[in-house]
Order: C-alpha cells, then structure tokens, then sequence
C-alpha cells in the first residue's frame, strides 16, 4: 500500500498482543501495514503480567518487568498516543478518548486487557493501582492484609506477599470448594490464613483478585459482547462479529465458538494470527484463523517456609511441585520473553538530528547572517517579543515534530511559543498557524491537522487566546516513518503590551536569580532516539512540557502591583541553553555585571544528568557550547560567570554533567527570573509554584570572586572539556 493510502489502523491498548505485534513490525519492518498507525494506551510502559508475582515478592525491578511501549512505536514506526480510552464510536469510526479530539480510524485493533470484578478492597486490575496499594502498606503493620480471591492468581499474590513481608499477617479469603487442599497446605506452611470470604473486613487493607471483565466501555459501544465478562467475541480470525474491520485479542476478547478463559498464555498465541490478519485485511489478502489450545501449562510462583522461592508446574488436573527447578524454569521462560524486547534496530536506525527547539539554527550561524542581511540590530539587543506599537507584543516560535503524537505537539510547539510573551510578562491573546503537513492521503492529512489544531486550542484558550487563521503546506520531501513526524508547526502569537514590560535587560547588583522548573528536555530526548532513556523519566519531562506557565506569569504580575516591586528582568529558556539566555540578559543590561551560578541548586529532570555523564547530549549541544566561554576568566579578565557548587565535594563527571546542562537546549523551558531579594522570597516562599534560587547577581570587578562564602567556584579546565558524543 503506498504511502498516500488513506488508511489508519489504530491499536486500542497496550496488552501483550499488540505490545508483541510491535515486536513484530520493529524486526520485519516489511510486515507492518502501510499508512498511519496510532497506538493508544493509559502509560507509556505496560507490566507484563508473568512476572507480576515475582515483582510484589521483591525478585523483580519494576524495570525488570515494563515492556517501554514509547521505544517499541518508535522503532516500529508507530505513533504513540498516551491517554485513557473511554468509548467507542462504531458507526462514525472514531475511538474516545478522556480530555482530546476522537481519534478516526478505518481499522481498529482491541488490546486492552481486563479489570477486577466489582468489589471491596483495591483490585488487582489495573496493576499500577494494586502496586501503589502495596507500597502504601509496606513497613510494620499489625493490621492483617487481606487477599479476596478464589483462584490461582490470589492464591500466587497471597505466596509473593510472604516474600514480600515474612512476619506480616497475611489472610486469604476464598470459597473453601474451590481451592485444591494441597495448595491450602502451602499456604498454612508460610503462616497465611486462609479463611471463608465471608471473614471479608472491607475497610480494612487488602487487595482483590476476584476474576476480570473487560472494560465498560466495549459492552457500552454496541459491539457483540459476553453477557457476564463483557469480552468482545470475535470470529477465529479475530475479527468481532459483524464489524470485519475491528479485531480484537487478549483479555478483552474471546473467540467465539472456542471460548478460552482470559489468561496471558492465549494473548501471546494469538500475537501470529493477528499481525498476520491486521496487514492482510489492509491490503485485501486472505486471512488466517486462529484455533487455541484447549488447555495451556501455567506456573505458579510460591515461597518455601524457609524462604526461597519455589514453584508449581499445572496441566489440566496435574500438578507438579512445589519445587525450586521449576521456579527457575519459569524464571528462565519469563526473562526470555522480556529479552526479546531489548532486540533489533529501530525502523530506519540511524543517528539523528534532534526536534523540537534543539532544531534551531545555532547562535554563530544566526548572528552571521543577521549581520550579512543588515539586521545585526536584531541580534545586538534581543528581546524575546516585539513591540508593534503601544499596544502589542509580538513573536514566533516553532519547530519540526518533537513526538509522534500531533495533538500533543501542537500543544508542546503553543505553550513554547507562548513562553516568549510570558518573558515579556504578558499573555498570549491570539496567534497564527502555519502548518506544514506530510505529503500523504488527504483523509490522514485531514486527520493530523484536526489533532495538531485541537493541540494548539488546549494551550492557547486557558490563557484567554484564539487561534485566529494560518495557513497549511504540503512538504514535498518524502514523509517519514511514522506519518505524524512530518509535521512541523510555527506560530506567531501576540499579547497586549503591559505598561511597563518586562525586559532581558535591567540586571542589578543583588539581585537574585531564580528559575520556574528544571532542566533537561534536549538530552532526554536525544537520549531517547537511542533507546537509552527511561520511560518514566521522559513521562516526568512530557508533564511538566505539556504544563503551562501562564499562571506563574500571573502570580508575578499580582506580587509587583501589591507590594510595589521593581519590574524583574526575565527571559525564557529555550534552544540555547540556561548558559546562552543568561548571556543575552547579560548583554542586554547596561552595567558590567557578574553572575554566581550556585550548581548544586540548579534542578535537573529525573534522568538528565545521568544521561550526560553517559556522553549522551542533543545535536545542538556542541554549538551551545560556546557559552562556556563566560565561564572563563583568560587573558586577564574576570569570568562573567562563575559556577560554584555547595562545599560538599563532588566529582568532575558530575561537574562536567552540571556544565553541559547549562547548555542543554530547552523545548517547553522554565523562565528565568531576575529579581529582588523581597520578590524572591516571597516567590520561594509561595506554595503554589516551584520557584528555585539558581544564583545571585553582583558588580563585576577584576578582583571578583564569589559572592556567598556558603559557595566555592568549580575547578574546571574548559579547554579541555570534550563534551559528550553527540547523536
């Protein structure tokens, strides 16, 4: 199928069918259905569910058992949508979703697992709920905790939490005829109590294991589904009943006339049939059947009264163990398959430039080719917004695709336009869209213009803003893998002109220098085009990003009026680093100054400075760089900065880290605030905002040294800094 087909498959859910059906595409991209692909799921990361036991009893690293669904979309050439699904349209074709735009799809593909029954106590499902639960009781506790649940997977949780707690009170409350005597007699060896469910203490802790259903919202949608579990019947070729263009798999699913109880074991063996049948159905070929087992072998973890882990082996009514070979065994089988995750080269594996605001045009260039045009002005006093007159402020701001999500990016490129405005110490009024979009179908360019719009609409009207007109192109390169890295947006947004704007300029000795939240996006995401960065870390950075700032621009603006402040000097942070931005401010002031970095108070995003020292830096990092030649007091000069760190001792990689954050380029960065001692306080003291006191400023003298006796300069040779290798 060329790439101007019109189709979209969209992939509802990240279970272990869908997660290995990626698996699939990333190691035979001539597999994967052409057009655009959009996967939906509530996390970046799902659990797999074998080792789930292994995780609550402490064998396991959270790390050991999350399949990264952000890395598996990238190499695979998939677009990652992170958001909860909340109904179905069958007859418009378009899948819900909490808080955005309908996504329109002409394939659906349902991979969403299933949820505990209805009851008392935390359910098991979702898994990230139950886990919070554990963590929140862990410590002593004389309070019993209680396990609700009849079946194996109770009885496997009740024998991890053993592990887990060795002197706890641990209770299970089951349906006495239901579970094997032998089992019983394991747990009454580790001292868990197994009691009739009728002993159910509902305010008590505990968790519930009672069986699962599929979501609501698939009974809700009009699809033929179970009467008591909701799953979705489907034909063998997994296509559900009457709608041959909706497949499903998994836990929410059953095959009809060979109806299998949910369990993880026939999620996996459906993963052929349906890979195979999503790309055939596209393209019109024949599709497969498939015909599960009758019966699967499952393995079930336990503890030895003496504490190691053991395990049984279950056939049918067979039974074998417990034994310590046979949690090995399943120990083995469960790492292999979360080895295979760690495999095979990313669609089109290549180093690449980085997105977003590292996509710049580096300070040298620009500032040359200001000058060779007769517009060194415009470089000589930046400002970060124009003034059209008394009464507007004006700029533009934008970049290619950061992320494969268009609705999240459009969101990303508006809130990191409207930073610009927010410097000046106004809002964003109104603001115009020059959209460029990838050359494919028109029905999927209708599609990602409608999600990046939406996008744009979510940033600009909590502050007041419109999007009022733009204009769309076509981009005549060829369209990347997936189709939503193609877009590139620009904006220019505009906001009333304050009386008394603020300015780059105006630094005064004494004043303080404070940042509105950490740094660290450019690494991350360089990072991440190399598989080296953790899927939580860049959830932490994608929150804060997709967070506005306009109301700590508002809060500052009270604080002035009321206490009668001096107007502060401010600028944002963006794709020339903290380094580069304080050099404009710098330079924009009039007296000969000298700014003292405290490094120890300059926040990082969780993941960034461990990612520096392990070489890794965005594209633009090398010419940001220059900046450091603040840092160096030659030729008889003092520096114009001095970064100095608290007394405690540090090591030179962790110096070296602190120096290549301060020129790690920004998408979606703090402010940083130049002001009174009065206002900072008042700021750092607020609870509403995160504020953090990054330096302080003072009167630059050829004999200058620090400012704060609580602080020391770093010894650094600059010169001999190589910087990390970059992407």
């Amino acid at each position: 199928m060329p790439l101007t087909s019109a189709h979209h498959l969209v992939l509802a859910g990240g279970g272990h069918s869908h997660a290995l059906v990626l698996l699939d595409w990333c190691m035979h991209p001539q597999r994967r259905p052409a057009g655009l692909i959009t996967l939906v799921n509530r996390q970046s990361s799902t659990l797999y569910s074998g080792m789930i036991p292994g995780l609550i009893a402490g064998h396991y690293k959270r790390s050991d058992v999350a399949i990264d669904l952000r890395r598996l979309c990238d190499r695979a050439g998939v677009s990652l949508v992170i958001a909860e699904i909340t109904g179905l349209d069958v007859m418009q074709q378009q899948l819900k979703i909490r808080d955005r735009p309908p996504l329109s799809f002409s394939q659906l593909s349902i991979n969403v697992g299933g949820i505990t029954l209805p009851g008392s106590l935390q359910a098991i499902r979702p898994l990230e709920l139950a886990l919070e639960t554990l963590d929140e009781n862990q410590g002593p506790n004389s309070t019993p905790f209680q396990l609700l649940g009849s079946g194996l997977a109770a009885m496997e949780v009740a024998l991890a939490l053993r592990k887990r707690w060795p002197k706890r009170r641990l209770q299970l409350l089951h349906r006495p005829e239901t579970v094997p005597s032998q089992l019983l007699s394991s747990l009454s060896q580790v001292s868990i109590e197994a009691l009739p469910n009728t002993a159910l203490n509902p305010s008590g802790p505990g968790l519930r294991c009672t069986g699962s259903q599929a979501p609501e919202w698939l009974s809700s949608s009009g699809l033929p589904c179970c009467r008591e579990s909701g799953r979705v019947r489907t034909h063998s070729s997994l296509q559900v009943l009457g709608h041959p263009a909706i497949f499903a798999a998994g836990d929410c699913a059953v095959v009809d006339d060979q109806p299998r109880p949910p369990s993880g074991v026939w999620a996996v063996r459906a993963t052929a049939t349906l890979a195979h049948n999503l790309r055939a159905w596209s393209e019109g070929d024949p599709l497969r059947h498939w015909h599960p087992q009758r019966l699967a072998l499952q393995l079930l973890g336990g503890v030895h009264p003496k504490g190691y882990p053991q395990a049984w082996a279950l056939w049918g009514g067979i039974k074998i163990g417990p034994h310590p070979w046979i949690w090995r065994w399943k120990q083995r089988i469960d790492r292999r398959f979360m080895a295979r995750f760690d495999q095979g080269p990313a669609m089109g594996s290549r180093a690449m430039d980085c997105r977003g605001c590292a996509a710049k045009l580096p300070a040298a260039p620009l500032e040359a080719a200001l000058e060779a045009a007769g517009l060194k002005s415009l470089g000589s006093s930046p400002e970060d917004a124009a003034s059209l007159g008394n009464d507007w402020l004006q700029s533009v701001d934008g970049f290619p695709a950061l992320i494969n999500d268009p609705w999240l990016n459009g969101r990303l490129t508006a809130l990191h336009a409207s930073s610009d405005l927010w410097a000046c110490g106004t809002s964003v009024d109104s603001a115009m869209a020059v959209i460029t979009l990838p050359k494919t179908a028109a029905a999927l360019q209708q599609e990602l213009l409608s999600q990046t719009l939406s996008g744009l609409r979510s940033a600009f009207e909590p502050q007041g803003a419109q999007l009022i007109g733009g204009h769309t192109l076509e981009a005549r390169a060829d369209a990347p893998t997936p189709l939503s890295l193609g877009l590139q947006v620009s904006l220019s947004v505009n906001g009333k002109r304050p009386a008394h704007p603020w300015s780059k300029g105006g630094l005064q000795p004494g004043d303080q220098l404070l940042l509105s939240r950490p740094l660290g996006t450019g690494v991350l995401f360089a990072a991440a085009m190399a598989g080296a960065a953790q899927p939580e870390d860049l959830d932490h950075a994608l929150a804060q990003m997709g967070t506005s700032q306009h109301p700590i621009v508002q809060q500052l603006q009270e604080l002035i009026s009321l206490e009668a402040e001096a107007l502060p000097s401010c600028t944002d942070v963006t794709g020339f680093g903290l380094l580069g931005h304080l050099s404009e401010m710098l330079q924009a002031s009039s007296q000969n100054l000298q700014v003292v970095l405290d490094g120890s108070a300059i926040p990082a995003l969780p993941g960034a400075l461990k990612l520096l020292k392990g070489q890794y830096a965005s594209s633009l990092a090398p010419a940001n760089r220059r900046a450091w030649s603040l840092l160096d007091p030659t030729q008889g000069k003092p520096a114009k900065v001095i970064l100095a760190r608290a007394s405690s001792g540090c090591t030179p990689e962790d110096h070296q880290a602190m120096l290549e954050l301060l020129v790690d380029p920004q998408t979606c960065g703090p402010l940083m605030l130049s002001c009174s001692g009065a206002m900072a306080d008042a700021l750092l003291q607020a609870h509403d905002t995160e504020w953090h006191h990054i330096g302080v400023v003072s009167a630059l003298r050829a004999d200058s040294a620090c400012a704060s006796a609580a602080i020391q300069p770093l010894d650094l040779d600059l010169a001999a800094s190589p910087g990390p290798a970059d992407l």
